[in-house]
């Protein structure tokens, strides 16, 4: 994996947007309630394993958080936190998925238990992408099962992903994982729980990611190990990449589209959403439903691939600067151009030009919704 220019102002509040179950743990918990369209609120453990599994189930299968689609980061569970970790260091692994897709979400699992708790622990756990489905289907299961299992998934919808990857300040992918690492580990510190080892299958340089990671955490005394391919060399981490990968591959067999009205041509039928995938390919091909929005926001709008099928089929758009207040607003010819603020002085000799001589800042144009609204700036604040 590519390296990158680490931030070192990461956030590492957590929140999620996804809904909690009742307050009652003995309460039937219903995943049709339980859905993902809630209030952000900071990040709690599940009470239970039967709440952890209805909350699993709703992220899978529910609408997502509306402000997720918009503006917002995709949800954050964290399930019950196993007995013996309320007061036993508990050891940690930490993996993602769906990192190169063109379509769908990237997710980060982690799973966490005590070292004493090892022979409750399933067997078989391996790199899941080295899996079949149904092993990987049948470890997950067993995860859920097992009590003396903890983990956490978080969700990186493409919506998130495209917008990160496309503000003015872009953030790179692997920022995002590293920040999606950083909020599991804060979350599961967040619920009591002591990390004495988090095995991390690095993203980018691993000694700079560990000591990304030591900074971050400094004083909480984890031991982490960041190494290329840890998902096959640590159970906790083998965990972490069944828990990402089904939940990716859950979620993308069950999806259901933001745009009211979207039903697209051959239904769910993208496989794996990768773009060496002819499945998927097929399905974008047919699926460009909006001549200037292009695809639904289950693609990754920063994606090569999505970006040439936009160029290629999608109406051009050129971004023109609003003119003054003063000018036609139908004359582009009149629109102000980086040049007009530089001109070339001519030497006394004639012909040539010296160096350039930088002029005043013209007044900033206005923005065309203001003309079209008849708005003014406000000159006087008057209380009454």
């Amino acid at each position: 994996m590519s390296s990158s220019q680490e931030s070192d102002s990461t956030d590492t509040t957590t929140t999620t947007e996804c809904s909690v179950a009742p307050a009652d743990g003995n309460e039937e918990f219903d995943a049709a309630v339980l859905n993902a369209a809630t209030l952000a609120f900071p990040t709690k453990a599940c009470k239970n394993r039967k709440e952890t599994v209805a909350s699993i189930d709703a992220l899978f299968y529910g609408p997502r958080p509306p402000s997720c689609n918009v503006y917002g980061g995709g949800p954050i569970l964290l399930s019950d936190v196993p007995a013996k970790a309320r007061t036993e260091p508990v050891v940690m692994g930490i993996d993602e998925a769906g990192r190169g897709p063109s379509l769908g979400p990237m997710t980060y699992g982690a799973a966490f238990w005590c070292p004493s708790d090892q022979k409750a622990i399933p067997k078989g756990f391996e790199d899941s992408k080295a899996l079949s489905p149904e092993t990987r289907a049948r470890l997950f299961a067993n995860i859920k099962e097992t009590a003396e299992i903890g983990f956490v998934l978080r969700v990186l919808h493409a919506s998130e992903i495209s917008r990160k990857s496309l503000q003015p300040e872009p953030c790179s992918l692997n920022v995002m994982s590293h920040d999606a690492a950083i909020q599991m580990v804060q979350a599961v510190l967040d619920a009591d729980v002591r990390i004495e080892t988090c095995y991390v299958d690095t993203v980018g340089i691993p000694d700079s990611y560990r000591a990304k990671l030591d900074r971050v955490f400094a004083g909480h005394n984890i031991n982490f190990v960041v190494e290329k391919k840890a998902d096959a060399k640590y159970a906790p981490c083998s965990a972490a990449s069944v828990v990402a990968k089904v939940s990716r591959d859950t979620m993308i067999e069950a999806w259901k589209f933001s745009e009211p009205g979207f039903e697209p041509v051959d239904g769910l039928n993208y496989g794996s959403g990768y773009p060496s995938d002819p499945k998927c390919t097929g399905w974008m091909a047919k699926n460009m439903f909006d001549p200037v929005f292009g695809y639904s926001d289950f693609a990754r709008f920063c994606w090569k691939p999505v970006k040439n099928a936009l160029a290629k089929e999608a109406v051009q758009v050129d971004w023109e600067a609003d003119v003054d207040d003063e000018g036609d607003d139908n004359d582009l010819s009149k629109q102000t151009s980086m040049s007009s603020f530089v001109v070339g002085k001519k030497t006394a000799g004639g012909g040539g030009s010296s160096k350039p001589q930088f002029l005043p800042i013209r007044k900033k144009a206005r923005l065309a919704y203001f003309n079209k609204h008849g708005l003014t700036a406000v000159t006087t604040v008057v209380q009454s």
